[in-house]
C-alpha cells in the first residue's frame, strides 16, 4: 500500500472520530430545543456535552489539515467548490463555542434565551450542510481538466444530497438522544428514550433509502457489507433504547455513524472528489497527494501525536463520566 492510500485511510478514519463525537454533540444541541422543556432541563443538556464538545471539534481540524498536507489539491477544489456551505459551517461552528461559552455569564433570561437559540440552530445546521457536502462528493461534481471546480451553489442543492443532509441530521439528532439518555437521570432520561424510538424509526427509513442508492450507483461487495452493518446496528440500537440498555444502544448508533461514513469513502476510493463531467478529470488519491517525502514526515508526526490525543481524550470522558439532572444545576446557572 503507497503512503498516498494510506493518508486516504487517515483522513476516513478522522472523519468517522469526528462524526461520532461530534454527531451526538450536535444532536444535544438540536435537542435543546425538541426535548428541554425548562431551564434547567436546557442547563442539563448542556452540561452533558459541556466537558467535552471542544475536543471533539480537534478531529475536524486534524481532517482538515490532513487533507491540506497530504491531498493538496483535494483541498483546494473543495473548498473552492464547496466554498459557501463550508463557509457557513464555519460560522456555526464560532457561534456555537461562543454561546456555550456565553449563555450562562449573564443571568437575564432574554440572553439566555437567545444562546440558547444560536446553539439550535448552529447544531442543526452543520449536521445537515456535512451530509450534503459528502453526499456530493460521492456523487461527483462539475470538475473541470484543470482541477477545478466550475459548478454553482445550486448544483450542490440535488435529490441525492439533500437526502444525505435529512440523514446526517436525523442520525445526529439520534445518536445524541441515546447520548442523553446515558448521561441523564430522571424524567429527562425517559423523555430522551421514547424521543430516541421516535427518531430513530425516521432515521432508520431515511437511512436505508440513501445508502441503498449509494450502493446502487457507487457500491461493490466491500460497501455492501458495510450497509449490512449500519442497517443492523440502527436496528439493533432501537432495540437496546427499548430494552433501556443506553450504554449498548450508544455504542450502537456510534457503530451505525462508523458503517455509514465509511461506505461512503469505500465508494470514493481511488477517487478523493469524482468530477461528473469527465471521469478522467476526477481528482484521485495519486493526481491529488502530496509527495512521498511530505507523506512519509506527516505520517511519522501522526504516529506521535494521535495517541496522545486519543489519551487525553479519553482521559476527559472518564473523568466527566457520571450521569447528571436538574438536582445537580445550581439555582443561579437556570
Amino acid at each position: 500500500m503507497e503512503l498516498h492510500d494510506v493518508w486516504f485511510v487517515v483522513i476516513a478514519v478522522l472523519w468517522i472520530g469526528y462524526f461520532f463525537l461530534e454527531g451526538f454533540d450536535f444532536g444535544v444541541g438540536v435537542l435543546t430545543r425538541l426535548l428541554a422543556r425548562n431551564r434547567p432541563e436546557k442547563r442539563v443538556l448542556i452540561n452533558t456535552i459541556g466537558p467535552v464538545w471542544d475536543g471533539n471539534e480537534v478531529w475536524l481540524l486534524s481532517a482538515g489539515g490532513a487533507t491540506f498536507a497530504a491531498f493538496p489539491e483535494w483541498y483546494a477544489t473543495l473548498f473552492s467548490g464547496f466554498y459557501l456551505p463550508l463557509l457557513l459551517i464555519l460560522v456555526c461552528l464560532i457561534v456555537r463555542g461562543v454561546a456555550f461559552e456565553y449563555r450562562a455569564k449573564r443571568p437575564e433570561e432574554k440572553w439566555q434565551r437567545n444562546w440558547e437559540t444560536a446553539i439550535f440552530w448552529t447544531s442543526l445546521l452543520p449536521a445537515f450542510l456535512w451530509g450534503v457536502a459528502f453526499a456530493n462528493i460521492v456523487r461527483g461534481v462539475k470538475i473541470d481538466r484543470d482541477f477545478e471546480y466550475v459548478g454553482s451553489v445550486v448544483d450542490l442543492l440535488n435529490p441525492y444530497a439533500l437526502l444525505g443532509g435529512l440523514v446526517t441530521l436525523t442520525l445526529f439528532t439520534f445518536h445524541g438522544t441515546v447520548f442523553v439518555g446515558l448521561k441523564t437521570v430522571g424524567d429527562i432520561r425517559e423523555r430522551a428514550r421514547k424521543l430516541a424510538l421516535r427518531v430513530g424509526a425516521v432515521t432508520a427509513a431515511l437511512a436505508l433509502l440513501f445508502l441503498l442508492w449509494t450502493q446502487t450507483e457507487k457500491g461493490d461487495g466491500t460497501s455492501l457489507v458495510a450497509v449490512i452493518v449500519a442497517v443492523a446496528a440502527l436496528v439493533a440500537a432501537l432495540v437496546a433504547v427499548r430494552a433501556g440498555r443506553e450504554g449498548w444502544a450508544f455504542a450502537l448508533s456510534g457503530l451505525t455513524i462508523v458503517a455509514a461514513v465509511a461506505i461512503l469513502f469505500l465508494t470514493l476510493f481511488p477517487n478523493v472528489m469524482p468530477s461528473s463531467l469527465n471521469e478522467d478529470w476526477s481528482l484521485t488519491v495519486t493526481n491529488a497527494s502530496s509527495s512521498p517525502y511530505t507523506l512519509k514526515i506527516m505520517t511519522w508526526c501522526a504516529a506521535i501525536a494521535t495517541p496522545i490525543v486519543m489519551l487525553y481524550q479519553g482521559w476527559t470522558y472518564w473523568v466527566f463520566r457520571k450521569r447528571i439532572g436538574t438536582q445537580h444545576i445550581a439555582e443561579l446557572a437556570h
